[in-house]
């Protein structure tokens, strides 16, 4: 059983049958230190900041004027200034002038990038992401993708634990604007310990980051790095073209091996499962499940289809049996969906945050129900969840004509939604069945 906090839905992890369990790729060895051959190009500001501009100061512009001609009988001759002054009074001031706008442009650039925090008020829309498909039809291929997607894949070294680059993990270039995606586990102990995080990119080259907001609920966090490398976004695609069977290639840095590929096939859709083993942090997923192989270190690298489109974040393995997070591929590995990760993004960079859709309601995650459904255990007085009839003992056996098999499935469920959004639920109550609409709630996390 579970017991939530108004308007939450905390539960315990999930624990597949057999024993097995969820986990995610935790924390990982110091990645093997290499060389790129030749010295290493020097980093490049970026021209890509793109945050909401302060108060620009007033300029004069510096110009000629004109007067009226008056002919009149010439002065007596008088100490005059020589001709070549005027033209160098003129270049003095030109120079003044220049010297004053690069110094003046410099300070501006630093309020401004020092003030938001990597923000962009207008979110993904300003933020300068791809959406057209790289490859065409006929230059589909495992190889064709990798070459287009292994510039915009970075590995992320983050604190765990008191080590520096104790946690290693895998993101993608989001956007023009130095902003990178990446699993929240890979981050968090980092960020609630003040620890540094780097990113690194395919030439090997480091930079520090900074987190602009991250979301425990959906396993997801944003990085950006102030004056980065100018690496090319990612192609945002959608996970709800893919079909079970379509083929598939991952990136990231498995086992601290940066710049690694594999390859493989879309091996179910729509698997509830969540990738974290503590019930108050529990991040459930609807995801894309994949046969290609993933390792501890792959987390936040991005899962891409044969167009070189993105369809998902690679964050988590299945283990067999194992509570460490030690055990290696075993050909089940789960991606969050692209779209979700879109919207999670979005709200990140508007508002730092992110949010996510609750009912008001706990709900038995223990499979504790004789038949199908997700058993409700209670309702808040005052929350969605009892402003549109749910009661406590109902049973809900589907969401917006989705099949809902237990309290897991109910969550991701509500979760594949946003707040605000109103839609129906269909439940048992005793002998009989109903139908109610719910209007999401919202929460931070």
């Amino acid at each position: 059983m579970t017991d939530e906090q108004p308007g939450s839905e905390e539960t315990a992890p999930l624990r597949a049958s057999g024993d097995d369990s969820w986990m995610p790729p935790r924390e990982q060895p110091p990645p093997h230190a290499w060389t790129p051959p030749g010295p290493p190009p020097a980093p490049q500001s970026s021209p890509y900041a793109v945050e909401p501009e302060p108060a620009r100061a007033s300029y004069v512009p510096l110009g000629t004027q004109s007067y009226p001609v008056q002919h009149r009988a010439p002065d007596p001759p008088r100490g005059r200034v020589s001709g070549w002054v005027w033209p160098l009074v003129s270049v003095l001031a030109l120079v003044i002038g220049l010297i004053g706008g690069v110094f003046g442009g410099a300070a501006y650039e630093n309020i401004r990038s020092n003030s938001t925090e990597g923000r962009v008020s207008g979110g993904l829309g300003e933020a300068g992401t791809v959406s057209k498909a790289p490859l065409r039809p006929g230059n589909r291929s495992v190889a064709s993708v990798a070459q287009r997607l292994l510039p915009s894949t970075i590995q992320v070294l983050a604190q765990y634990q008191g080590r520096k680059d104790g946690a290693t993990g895998s993101g993608f270039v989001l956007d023009r604007s130095g902003h990178y995606i990446t699993n929240n586990h890979v981050v968090a102990d980092a960020v609630e310990n003040h620890g540094p995080i780097e990113i690194v990119d395919e030439n090997g080259d480091k930079y520090d980051a900074k987190v602009v907001g991250r979301s425990p609920t959906y396993d997801l966090a944003v990085l950006y790095v102030a004056g980065g490398p100018q690496l090319p976004p990612a192609s945002l695609g959608s996970a709800q073209v893919l079909r079970v069977g379509d083929q598939v290639v991952a990136f990231g840095s498995p086992l601290g091996l940066s710049s690694t590929v594999t390859a493989g096939i879309v091996s179910a859709l729509n698997r509830p499962v969540t990738t974290s083993d503590t019930g108050a942090d529990s991040s459930y997923i609807n995801a894309v499940q994949t046969d290609a192989a993933i390792n501890p270190g792959n987390s936040g690298g991005p899962l891409v289809d044969l167009t070189g489109q993105v369809v998902g974040v690679n964050s988590a393995i299945a283990t067999t049996g194992s509570t460490t997070g030690e055990s290696g591929n075993i050909g089940v590995g789960f991606a969050i969906p692209i779209d979700q990760v879109k919207i999670t993004a979005d709200q990140i960079l508007r508002t730092g945050e992110a949010r996510y859709p609750v009912i008001g309601a706990t709900v038995d995650t223990l499979g504790a129900t004789e038949d199908v459904g997700a058993k409700i255990l209670k309702v808040n007085s005052e929350g969605p969840a009892a402003k549109g009839g749910l009661r406590k003992g109902d049973v809900v056996t589907e969401v917006a004509g989705e099949k809902v098999a237990d309290g897991i499935a109910l969550i991701v469920a509500i979760r594949a939604h946003q707040p605000g959004d109103t839609i129906p639920f269909t439940v048992r109550r005793g002998g009989s069945q109903m139908s109610l609409r719910i209007t999401l709630g919202s929460q931070v996390g």
